[in-house]
């Protein structure tokens, strides 16, 4: 979104000047503000610019706190690029999107012919409507999928197209989408944030939902299933976080109501897919693919992918599995079939392409490669098999990448496409204050369904960044997106009217159907969330006790609190022994927001990586808790003094605890929150552990162990002082830290917790009998610190020191470090082939 102070807005086109020459969506040739849009400027001027202003920050805190994401591979903003979206739509009419609708659903239906035919017959190329190269030298043609039919006999399930508007006011489209479309999950966004943004006219104009059509979307995908059950299962298989697009992957999913995958989730056993879950195996019946086909499958497709089901290809040609889109739908992915799809629709179809190309020639072609070479300044050259790389404007390249794209079209001419420049309308953006035209792009969505093709009343929008043509696209970096308004003759009903009735539904309680990928998430994230915690409490003390220090002209107690709170596990900068104890806080505190290994701010980005692995699976609320948790850390860098450093690390304190509320509040206790738990009672645990063995270690005698240190970091101060009215005493500390099972903040309590998490995690895998490898070390955690007698191990002795303490201590961490990895061992790595499978379901 760009953010301005707008000023007042006049009632016509004369503060907004359209570019001449093309056509625009606003306003017509005559300078008029076209009808369709009149009711909505009106409602649009009669905001103050203190009100625009107001809702333009509010779309883009929603933005935030969703976490809306659009990821850009080398781009300098990294990751996690944040989604920029434009309040003001673009309207159209509801005469002009019916027969827009109508084009799609003819186009659609006319490339799910030529796959069939590419994949069956090749009656398309021995009657000459399509040149061999141009199926041979793809390399979205698999091979592997030749002469097999998908379930339904279905290609494509989700088809897209982007649309652009000429001069002359027509539709053209820039390239059809048949691999894997995205932005469904995006447009709903941007509806959902608009909606927001500007609620009373979005009500009182007729704008079609769009919920209708995700509710096509689901019906669509549960009739593929190739099984006949009341329930099939559907996942959405994506290649991880690092996908572009993975925002909208977990999105989707959850709006869908289906599981989010990775390949390494899923595993082919007699030619079926069954997805890995703590209960076993279960069957998969439908995949909604977002992953490119030719990394699907290891064994029949590429050979190095990582990220691909072994033996998926066999399992679908048995037609044990329906994918959507079907695996090799990508052959028409890309712009070279255009200039033949015209032709292609009067001898299949009988009709004319409603909706036609932007003029296209594909190089395989010597006449076409002519034309492009010798019009290189006036076109956009592009791959002619995917839809991936983005285009080069033949004008704008320096010689030596002209002369490069030109040897690069003379060596493999089948390999590129070209396509006329021009041809875009231009919308109001609302920009620096100003209304202002950018070129535009529309990607409209069909989905298939028994009634035919459904096309989605609205579109995400792509708009150019600086009046740049070619940034007007899902894949460029530039421009934002805005949202699609279709007008219809009748006041849609409202999205929460009744739905048609379904099946009974099964009641359930419980879910059986997590990962062992999130599961293991889920554990990591707990323990990266406890130990973002445990580090700020340990950088508070140290960083309060040393500028106390300093504040006193005690530099050398200053140097030997940060000394012993290094010791109780906090990590602080190589060198910093050797700087001038007035630069302490500062060194420390700099280290810690830096992200360098072991700091604070490291701490935090794998928490929020972990989490991005779960964007399906947790709640929005924590979503936006950890997020915030995140910047909260980030915004250290560069603090002012100490009361704000101490402040900033009061909140995060605060942040963190949060989070862990919303999740004991609001987490159903099941296999999740007990992974979940598991991590942060397992971190927290060690950190006791750790914190009293360091306290412990050098001490020369019970009042040279920190013990208000320890209290006040594991935030036990007052619980003493009730108990005790009296100045630390090494025994009392202990038990309280140690042994008390009634302590939050103390080793036993997370020890009783964890056994209990044991036993629950055992009976939901369904095994009984003999204790397992986890139980049994629970039995001797707990049983150690039972039957620890603290007035024993608090005594010292003059030759070993605390010695018994710190061997007890050792021997807990010991302990913990391999629970920790007895259960990544039984339930993350081989919960695969160590469960057995479900009895509900059984091998076909």
């Amino acid at each position: 979104m760009t953010h301005a102070t707008p000023e007042a807005a006049g009632s016509s086109c004369d503060l907004y000047p359209p570019p001449g020459g093309g056509h625009d969506e606003l306003c017509s040739a005559e300078r008029g503000v076209r009808g369709h849009w009149r009711e909505f400027l009106d409602s649009f001027q009669a905001l103050s610019p203190e009100e625009i202003a107001r809702r333009w920050d509010l779309g883009e805190t929603l933005l935030r706190d969703n976490g809306v994401t659009y990821n850009i591979h080398g781009d300098r903003a990294g990751l996690d690029r944040p989604w920029r979206l434009d309040p003001l739509p673009v309207i159209l009419p509801a005469a002009e999107w019916s027969s827009l609708a109508a084009a799609i659903a003819q186009r659609a239906t006319l490339l799910e012919m030529v796959l069939a035919d590419l994949y069956g017959r090749h009656a398309l190329i021995a009657d000459g409507q399509i040149p061999p190269g141009l199926l041979y030298a793809n390399p979205a043609f698999l091979r592997p999928c030749h002469g097999w039919l998908p379930p339904g006999g279905r290609y494509l399930h989700i088809y897209a197209a982007d649309l652009s508007r000429g001069a002359d006011g027509r539709w053209r489209v820039m390239s059809d989408h048949t691999e894997m479309p995205s932005g469904t999950g995006y447009a709903l966004e941007n509806r959902t944030i608009v909606s927001r943004v500007l609620p009373e006219i979005h009500r009182a104009l007729p704008v079609e939902r769009l919920g209708p059509f995700f509710d096509t979307v689901r019906r669509g995908l549960l009739a593929l299933s190739p099984r006949r059950t009341e329930q099939p299962r559907v996942v959405l298989m994506s290649s991880g976080p690092l996908t572009e697009t993975y925002f909208e992957h977990a999105f989707l999913a959850r709006q869908l109501g289906i599981t989010l995958v990775q390949g390494e989730d899923l595993t082919v056993r007699d030619n079926a897919v069954f997805l890995k879950t703590l209960t076993g195996l279960q069957r998969v019946d439908v995949i909604v693919r977002r992953s490119a086909a030719e990394w699907c499958d290891p064994l029949e497709l590429r050979g190095d992918s990582a990220i691909g089901v072994a033996g998926l290809v066999q399992a679908a040609r048995a037609g044990n599995v329906a994918i959507a889109n079907a695996l090799g739908s990508g052959l028409v992915d890309g712009a070279a079939l255009m200039p033949f799809l015209p032709r292609i629709a009067q001898r299949r179809l009988g009709q004319d392409l409603a909706l036609p190309s932007i003029a296209t020639w594909w190089c395989g072609q010597d006449e076409s490669r002519r034309i492009v070479l010798d019009s290189l300044n006036h076109l956009v050259v592009r791959p002619a098999f995917h839809n991936r790389t983005p285009p080069r404007l033949g004008a704008t390249l320096p010689p030596d990448e002209r002369a490069a794209l030109v040897a690069a079209i003379n060596e493999r001419p089948c390999d590129w496409v070209a396509q006329e420049v021009g041809g875009m309308s231009t919308a109001p953006v609302w920009s620096r204050g100003r209304l202002e035209p950018h070129h535009m792009v529309i990607r409209v969505f069909a989905v298939a369904s028994d009634r035919g093709w459904s096309v989605m009343p609205g579109g995400l929008v792509r708009v150019s960044g600086e009046n740049e043509l070619t940034t007007a696209r899902l894949q460029a970096g530039g421009g934002g997106s805005k949202d699609l308004w279709v007008l219809t003759e009748a006041r849609p009903a409202p999205e929460n009217a009744a739905r048609e009735a379904s099946a009974p539904v099964n009641l359930v309680r419980g879910s059986r159907d997590l990962p062992s990928r999130v599961a293991d998430s889920m554990f990591w994230l707990g323990r990266y969330l406890e130990r973002c915690e445990t580090t700020t409490r340990l950088l508070r003390a140290a960083l309060q006790r040393t500028e106390d220090a300093l504040d006193q002209g005690e530099g050398g107690r200053a140097v030997e609190t940060v000394r012993t709170i290094a010791r109780l596990g906090l990590s602080l900068p190589p060198g910093l022994a050797n700087r001038p104890a007035h630069q302490l806080p500062a060194a420390v505190m700099e280290f810690h927001a830096a992200g360098s290994p072991g700091s604070l701010a490291d701490h935090a980005g794998r928490m929020i990586r972990q989490a991005g692995n779960l964007r399906d699976r947790l709640s929005l609320d924590t979503w936006r808790a950890l997020q915030r948790l995140k910047d909260e850390i980030e915004s250290m860098t560069g603090t002012g003094g100490r009361s704000d450093t101490q402040g900033r690390l009061n909140q995060v304190v605060l942040t963190a605890e949060a989070v862990s509320g919303l999740a004991m509040e609001n987490m159903t206790r099941g296999p999740m929150w007990l992974f979940w738990d598991t991590g942060r009672r397992v971190e927290r645990a060690g950190a006791i552990a750790d914190t009293l063995g360091g306290a412990l270690a050098g001490a020369t005698h019970e009042q040279a162990v920190p013990m208000d240190l320890l209290l006040d970091i594991w935030d036990s101060v007052m619980t003493y002082r009730s108990r005790y009215l009296a100045a630390p005493r090494l025994a009392a500390v202990l038990d309280l830290l140690m042994c008390d099972e009634n302590n939050p903040r103390a080793l036993g309590f997370q020890l009783a917790a964890l056994a209990g998490h044991m036993d629950r995690l055992v009976a939901i895998s369904g095994e009984t009998g003999f204790l397992r490898a986890e139980q049994r070390l629970m039995t001797v955690l707990c049983g150690i610190v039972r039957t620890t007698d603290v007035t024993v191990i608090s005594h010292y002795d003059p030759d070993g020191g605390f010695i018994d303490a710190e061997r007890l201590l050792e021997t807990l961490r010991s302990r913990l470090w391999e629970l920790s990895e007895v259960i990544s061992r039984e339930y993350f790595t081989h919960a695969q082939w160590r469960l057995p499978l479900h009895p509900m379901d059984p091998l076909p």
